[in-house]
C-alpha cells in the first residue's frame, strides 16, 4: 500500500512548551492545534552544524514568554527565523523567512538587533501596535505628555468670533463669557485710550461699576482756510435710565460727526457746537423708539428712556469753544501754574440751581445728598433741551480738561484740578489723561472716569493781558 505522509511527532507544544500526549491533536495545557504545525524546513537551522541528517535534533533555548493574556495563556514563543540570533551551539543563525504557521502565532516584523539586545527586542515585539518613539533609547521609552499640564491646542477661531482671554481656545458667547472655561471677558469699553495728534482721551470703568457707561470721541479736521480744528466730546450715561452705555456712545458719535461735517464748511465753531448737541440729542432720542408702538407702554418707556450728559470742546481759529448739557465739565489749566485755573462750564444740577438762586452757598449745596441730581440731559424724557455754549480766546498757552464727574468728584475746584494735572501734560496729553484717571481710581473710583486733554498753544500777549480765558456764554 502507499506510504502515508504523517505529521512528525512534537517534543513540545509550540504554544506553551509543554510536552504533548502522544496521539493528541490539541495540546492539553493550552489547546494549541497540534495538527497545524508545519513540516520543518530541510535545512533545519536550529540543528547544530555538522549533525548528519537523521540524527536527533538538539533543542534550542528560546527566551521565556514575557507575559500572559487574560486567559492565562502564555504569549506565543518566537521561532528561530523571527529574529536573528545564535543557536544553542553559539553559531549565528541564518535569516531564513519564517515558515507559515497558525494565526495565533503570527510573528511580528523583524527588527535588527545585536545578540546582547535580542532579549529586549523579543520583549517589545509582543506589543506591535505600540510604536516605539524615535527619542527612546535602550529599555526606556518617553512617557506621553500629561494632558493636565500640556498647553491646550487652540482651535482656529471662526470669522468674527472672539476668543477667550483666559484659555485662548474657547469662543465667547453674546453674554461675554467663555463657552469653554466660563471666564468673564473684559468688555471693550472697560478701559479705552486714544491719542490723535495734540488731543488724547482715556476712559475707565472705575472700581465700583460693572460696566463703563461713559464714552468719548476725539478728532481733528481743517477749516476752509486750512487751519486745524481739534474736537473732544465726552458723554456720561445716566445710570438710572435704561441702556446708558448705548446713550453715551450714540451721543458722542453723533456730535463728533456733526462737527466734522460743519466745521470744514465754515460754520462758526460756537454755532457748530450748538448743532452738534442737537444732533446728539436726536441720536439718543432714537434709542427710545419702541418697535411695537404699543400705546399702553408709552408712558413707562419715556420714564425710563436712555439718557446721558454731554460736554465738548473745539479749538479752532484761536478760539476755544465749549458746549454742554448736564454736569460734565471743562477746566482751563494754564501752562504757567502761577496763573489762575478756571472752570469753564456750569452744571445742570440741583446744587448749581440752589447756588444760582442764592438759597445755598457752594459748600452747602454740594454737601447735600441731592447735589448731583441733574436737571438737564439728553434723552427722550428731557422736557426741554437747552444746549449751553461758550466761546473763549485764551491769551496764553494752557491745557483744556474735558471730563465727567467720575474725575471732578476727586478734584472739584479749579485749583484742585490744576494740582492733579501733571506739569508735563501739555507736552504729553495721553500721559496726562492716564495720570488723571489714576487720580480718580486712587481716590476710590466710585464712578466711571473719562477725561480728554487738549493743549492750547498761543503766543503770550504781554503783561497787560487778562489772566485767563475770557469769553461769552450762550
Amino acid at each position: 500500500m502507499s506510504e502515508s505522509h504523517q505529521q512528525p511527532a512534537l517534543a513540545r507544544c509550540p504554544g506553551c512548551e509543554e510536552p504533548p500526549v502522544s496521539g493528541d491533536l490539541f495540546c492539553g495545557a493550552c489547546g494549541y492545534d497540534l495538527s497545524a504545525v508545519p513540516a520543518r524546513p530541510d535545512d533545519r537551522p536550529t540543528l547544530p552544524i555538522g549533525v548528519p541528517p537523521g540524527a536527533p535534533a538538539a533543542a534550542v533555548e528560546w527566551p521565556p514568554a514575557s507575559e500572559t493574556d487574560s486567559s492565562d495563556v502564555p504569549a506565543p514563543t518566537h521561532r528561530a527565523t523571527d529574529l536573528p540570533g545564535t543557536d544553542s551551539g553559539g553559531n549565528l543563525l541564518p535569516t531564513t523567512p519564517p515558515a507559515p504557521q497558525a494565526p495565533q502565532t503570527a510573528p511580528p516584523s523583524p527588527a535588527p538587533a545585536t545578540a546582547p539586545e535580542a532579549s529586549a527586542a523579543v520583549n517589545t515585539a509582543s506589543t506591535p501596535d505600540t510604536p516605539e518613539p524615535p527619542e527612546a533609547s535602550g529599555d526606556f521609552t518617553l512617557a506621553a505628555p500629561d494632558p493636565r499640564t500640556a498647553e491646550p491646542a487652540p482651535s482656529p477661531p471662526t470669522a468674527g468670533a472672539k476668543v477667550c482671554v483666559a484659555c485662548r481656545s474657547g469662543r465667547v458667547d453674546p453674554d461675554g463669557y467663555c463657552e469653554n472655561c466660563g471666564h468673564a471677558q473684559p468688555r471693550e469699553r472697560d478701559h479705552v485710550e486714544q491719542e490723535l495728534g495734540s488731543v488724547a482721551a482715556v476712559s475707565d470703568r472705575g472700581l465700583r461699576h460693572h460696566r463703563n457707561e461713559d464714552s468719548f470721541a476725539v478728532s481733528s479736521t481743517a477749516l476752509p482756510d486750512g487751519s486745524p480744528a481739534v474736537v473732544a466730546i465726552v458723554c456720561d450715561g445716566v445710570s438710572s435710565a435704561s441702556r446708558p452705555d448705548e446713550a453715551s456712545a450714540a451721543a458722542a458719535s453723533a456730535a463728533n460727526e456733526a462737527l466734522l461735517e460743519s466745521l470744514p464748511r465754515g460754520t462758526h465753531p460756537q454755532q457748530a457746537m450748538h448743532e452738534a448737541i442737537v444732533a446728539a440729542a436726536e441720536a439718543v432720542n432714537a434709542l427710545a423708539q419702541d418697535p411695537s408702538g404699543a400705546a399702553e407702554h408709552e408712558a413707562h418707556r419715556r420714564q425710563n428712556a436712555p439718557a446721558c450728559t454731554l460736554v465738548g470742546a473745539i479749538m479752532a481759529g484761536g478760539l476755544l469753544v465749549v458746549g454742554w448739557v448736564g454736569d460734565s465739565r471743562v477746566y482751563w489749566v494754564p501752562d504757567d501754574r502761577s496763573g489762575p485755573p478756571a472752570r469753564l462750564t456750569e452744571d445742570d444740577s440741583w446744587a448749581a440751581q440752589m447756588v444760582a438762586a442764592g438759597l445755598m452757598n457752594e459748600t452747602e449745596a454740594y454737601a447735600d445728598e441731592r447735589a448731583h441730581a441733574i436737571t438737564g440731559w439728553l434723552g427722550a424724557d428731557s422736557y426741554e433741551l437747552e444746549p449751553h455754549t461758550a466761546a473763549f480766546k485764551p491769551d496764553r498757552p494752557g491745557l483744556v480738561v474735558v471730563c465727567t464727574d467720575g474725575l471732578w468728584n476727586y478734584a472739584e475746584s479749579a485749583e484742585e484740578m490744576a494740582a492733579a494735572v501733571p506739569p508735563e501734560a501739555h507736552r504729553s496729553p495721553l500721559r496726562g489723561a492716564q495720570v488723571l484717571v489714576g487720580h480718580a481710581l486712587d481716590g476710590g473710583g466710585h464712578d466711571n472716569v473719562t477725561v480728554a486733554l487738549l493743549p492750547f498753544a498761543v503766543e503770550p500777549q504781554g503783561a497787560g493781558s487778562s489772566p485767563g480765558p475770557a469769553g461769552t456764554a450762550v
